[in-house]
């Protein structure tokens, strides 16, 4: 890779990496298009598979400071991460057995539902006691079980986090507060990003020096976007919503492509 490409890499990175930390969650979405069209990678799987690991590695920073914080429902999130596990590595299986030009354009319609999805105002209130105990397991195990593996799948299939589906479905299988819900909802995104990387790197479909650089910028775009993000405090939902526009344009651009030069 010449010194250009890898600036080019390490901005891609930068710029998931900063949305993730200005709006709090979508960002990796991202990092298919960028690979596929900003970087030039020629492979929509082997895009999905080196951005797999961007996602599980942004996760994972993101899931310390919520475990310092105290966020994190541990018994919820490893049920779900779990069960999700088993979703993302079937969903990953049947991702790379679909033509990669047909396996973009439906990643471009998942781009328009994430944009509109982010759209709707989340809801703060919730039980912040909630816990999985012997009393409530035979309630809460089916919900969470079932939604992770839905989740997992969907998050497979096309590589990304999937933090903005597993955080609804820990709230709806819980009825945890929001705040709970998204520190959470990172155990199953770092969960599922290894196990789809994981599936696509024994295929041999993870360009693993460009993996490298896009963390690297990753984590240089998130440290920006974090301090940003507390400067604009007060427009959180204006930013939210510019973002989800911007998702939105992505995800038709990509299908335009698909369907142009198939």
């Amino acid at each position: 890779m010449t010194l250009l490409h890898n600036l080019l890499v390490i901005a891609s990175g930068s710029l998931v990496g900063f949305t993730l930390g200005l709006v709090g969650g979508g960002g990796s979405i991202l990092a298919v298009p960028l690979l596929v069209y900003a970087v030039g990678v020629p492979s929509a799987h082997v895009a999905i598979g080196t951005s797999a690991i961007a996602v599980a590695a942004s996760a994972a920073a993101n899931l310390a400071g919520h475990a310092r914080a105290h966020t994190v429902k541990w018994p919820c999130a490893l049920v779900f991460a779990l069960s999700g596990i088993a979703g993302a590595a079937g969903g990953a299986q049947l991702g790379k057995m679909v033509d990669g030009g047909r396996l973009l354009m439906l990643f471009g319609a998942l781009m328009i539902v994430v944009g509109l999805a982010m759209l709707r105002p989340r809801a703060s209130s919730g039980n912040p006691e909630v816990r999985l105990t012997a009393e409530n397991m035979q309630r809460l195990l089916p919900w969470l079980i079932g939604t992770g593996l839905a989740v997992g799948a969907l998050s497979g299939f096309f590589g990304i986090g999937g933090g903005f589906l597993i955080v609804p479905g820990l709230i709806g299988a819980t009825a945890m507060p929001l705040i709970n819900a998204i520190g959470s909802s990172l155990v199953s995104v770092t969960a599922f990003g290894l196990t789809t990387a994981a599936s696509y790197a024994w295929s041999g479909l993870v360009d693993w020096p460009l993996a490298v650089l896009f963390v690297v910028g990753g984590a240089l775009g998130g440290v920006f976007g974090i301090r940003l993000a507390k400067h604009l405090a007060g427009y959180k939902y204006a930013l939210t919503r510019t973002f989800s526009g911007i998702v939105i344009a992505v995800g038709i651009y990509v299908i335009v492509r698909s369907l142009t030069t198939s």
